[in-house]
């Protein structure tokens, strides 16, 4: 089945990522969005990672194929990078928790008060070492999932899905690349910067991860 292409696609993505920025920037909603993600964190993880993250795929399905078009069953897959969203929430706070905990346990070298560095980069690292390779092995097999049904019409088995990946692929690139070269720097700076700021640069990531993850795919 040919993707529906999109017209004025450039116009349309820059716009809402133009939109999204100036919600950002302006003080009154950016703060805003700072405090309604402190009372509802989960719910703002789910919003901000099913439409930055899939801005992401939409961008990597243009460098790809040359122009834009539509993704086939965006809404499930919003849905699944929502839920993703959620996840990515709570482990920030089971990392930088454990992190500190072993720091005050003398189990991990922090470095000296007012050197964040070392801890930031704990975290960073632990987190996309371990967290990170089974969070971007479960978006690509639900990923896999929607997409088969979609180009099939069928309902493929977790087998089936399973068997379909490329797997050699993934771990070459998705985790022996970009984890190190890419991902564990970037958060090294996100747990570095203050939480107002924290929460911006994260949501910022988002559109990177769906790039990242739909380009890896498409190749």
């Amino acid at each position: 089945m040919t993707a529906k292409r999109i017209r004025y696609g450039t116009a349309i993505w820059t716009g809402v990522i133009v939109l999204t920025a100036s919600f950002l920037i302006a003080p009154y909603t950016r703060e805003l969005f700072i405090n309604t993600t402190a009372s509802h964190p989960y719910i703002m993880g789910f919003v901000k990672f099913a439409i930055l993250s899939i801005m992401g795929e939409f961008l990597a399905v243009r460098l790809v194929s040359g122009h834009w078009q539509m993704i086939g069953s965006i809404l499930p897959k919003m849905f699944i990078w929502g839920l993703l969203g959620i996840a990515i929430v709570l482990m920030f706070a089971l990392y930088t928790g454990g992190v500190d905990a072993a720091s005050a346990s003398g189990l991990l070298y922090t470095g000296y008060p007012g050197i964040r560095i070392l801890r930031a980069f704990y975290i960073s690292a632990f987190m996309n070492l371990t967290f990170g390779p089974v969070f971007m092995a479960v978006h690509r097999i639900t990923d896999t999932w929607i997409d088969s049904r979609v180009s099939a019409n069928t309902r493929p088995s977790l087998g089936e899905v399973v068997s379909s990946i490329d797997w050699a692929g993934f771990m070459k690139f998705v985790v022996g690349k970009t984890i190190p070269l890419f991902w564990i720097p970037a958060h090294t700076i996100t747990f570095l910067l203050p939480d107002q700021f924290k929460v911006l640069f994260a949501a910022s990531l988002s559109i990177v991860l769906g790039l990242i993850l739909t380009m890896a795919k498409k190749k």
